[in-house]
C-alpha cells in the first residue's frame, strides 16, 4: 500500500515517517525542489532535527507523483487548503483526501472536510486530528488520533491503512464534530497562552480551558455537531495538550502576545486566522463566544491584555 504526503513540514514529514516505518511506501511532496532534493539525499528534516527518514519515504518536488497515489494526506496550512484544491481540483477527483489541518477558512468559514467536498465532491473526504505533536509521532512515542470521514466503509479501510504500531486511529463519522474541536482548541490554546505569558497563573488557565470547552460546545451544538466527538480526541484531548504544553505554536504565540516579544512570522499558528473567522461565524449565528471574541481582538491589536481580561472578568455573574 502507498499513500502521499502533501505537505513537508514538521507535521507531514512526522505522519510519513510512522507510516513509512510501518511498511508503506511514501511519497513526501513540498513545494521547494532543492529542499526536497536535500531531504531526499541527506534524510534529514529541517523541522524535525533528531529525526530520520526511512528508505521507504519518496522526497519529491513533482506533484505528478504524489498524486499518483490513491490516498493523500493533506498537511497544509488551513488557509493554504482551499486553493490548493481549487488548483488540482482534476488530479485530485476520486482520491481519498485526508485533511491533516485544524482550522476555520477565512472566507467561507468552512472546516476543512467541508472544503474538501465543496470543491472536490468526487473525492472521498477525511480528517485526521487529535492530541499530537509531529515530534512524538516522529519519535515513534504512542499517539492516539480521530479519523473522521461520513463514509464509514471507507473510513475502516482508511483506518486500517493509517494505524501504525505506535499511531492508534479512532474511527468517527461526525465530520462536523472533528472539524471544529481541532479548530477551536487552537484558539483556547492562545487564550491559555495569554494567561500564563501573563503571569496569571494555573487557576485562570484552568479556568479559560473549562469555559472555552463549553464555547466549543455552544458552536457545535448549534451547527449539528455531536456533543461526544467534542468530548474525544478530536476536542477535549487536544485541548489538554495544546492548552498546557510549550511544544504547541498556539499557546506559544498566545505566550508572546501577553509579553510583547514577537512571534516568528514563518511558524504557522492556525488558530490566529480560526479566531478571527470563528468570531465572524458567531456573530452570523447570533452566537455569545466571548473567549473566542477577545483573543481575535487580542491578535488584532483591538485591546490589550488587561483590558481583555476586564472584560472577561466583568461578564454578568450565571449559572455554571
Amino acid at each position: 500500500m502507498s499513500i502521499a504526503v502533501i505537505g513537508a513540514g514538521a507535521f507531514g514529514a512526522a505522519l510519513a515517517i510512522t507510516w513509512a516505518q510501518s511498511g508503506q511506501d511514501v511519497t513526501l511532496w513540498g513545494r521547494d525542489a532543492d529542499v526536497m532534493d536535500a531531504m531526499q539525499a541527506n534524510r534529514k528534516v529541517p523541522r524535525l532535527p533528531d529525526a530520520s527518514l526511512p528508505a521507504k519515504i519518496t522526497c519529491s518536488a513533482n506533484l505528478d507523483i504524489a498524486f499518483a497515489q490513491d490516498t493523500i494526506a493533506l498537511a497544509l496550512p488551513a488557509q493554504a487548503m482551499r486553493p490548493f484544491l481549487e488548483t488540482h481540483n482534476q488530479a485530485l477527483s476520486g482520491k481519498s483526501l485526508i485533511a491533516c489541518c485544524k482550522g476555520i477558512d477565512l472566507t467561507t468559514m468552512t472546516g476543512p472536510v467541508s472544503t474538501i467536498r465543496q470543491i472536490i465532491p468526487t473525492a472521498n473526504a477525511a480528517m485526521l486530528t487529535g492530541p499530537s505533536f509531529a515530534a512524538d509521532i516522529a519519535k515513534g512515542l504512542p499517539t492516539a488520533l480521530t479519523l473522521a470521514i461520513s463514509d464509514d466503509a471507507i473510513g475502516t479501510a482508511l483506518q486500517t491503512q493509517l494505524s501504525t504500531p505506535t499511531l492508534r486511529i479512532y474511527r468517527a463519522t461526525d465530520t462536523i464534530g472533528a472539524e471544529l474541536g481541532g479548530a477551536l482548541k487552537n484558539v483556547m490554546a492562545i487564550a491559555c497562552g495569554v494567561a500564563i505569558g501573563a503571569g496569571l497563573g494555573d487557576s485562570a488557565r484552568a479556568a479559560l480551558m473549562t469555559r472555552g470547552f463549553s464555547e466549543m460546545l455552544t458552536l457545535a451544538d448549534k451547527l449539528g455537531a455531536e456533543r461526544a466527538t467534542l468530548g474525544g480526541l478530536s476536542g477535549f484531548g487536544d485541548l489538554v495538550l495544546t492548552c498546557t504544553s510549550t511544544q504547541s505554536r498556539n499557546f506559544r504565540y498566545g505566550q508572546s502576545l501577553a509579553r510583547e516579544t514577537g512571534f516568528d512570522k514563518t511558524t504557522t499558528v492556525e488558530g490566529a486566522a480560526t479566531a478571527k473567522s470563528v468570531t465572524k461565524l458567531a456573530k452570523s449565528l447570533e452566537l455569545d463566544l466571548p473567549i473566542c471574541t477577545v483573543v481575535a481582538d487580542l491578535i488584532d491589536a483591538k485591546t490589550d491584555v488587561s483590558t481583555a481580561l476586564e472584560a472577561l472578568m466583568a461578564r454578568p455573574l450565571k449559572e455554571e
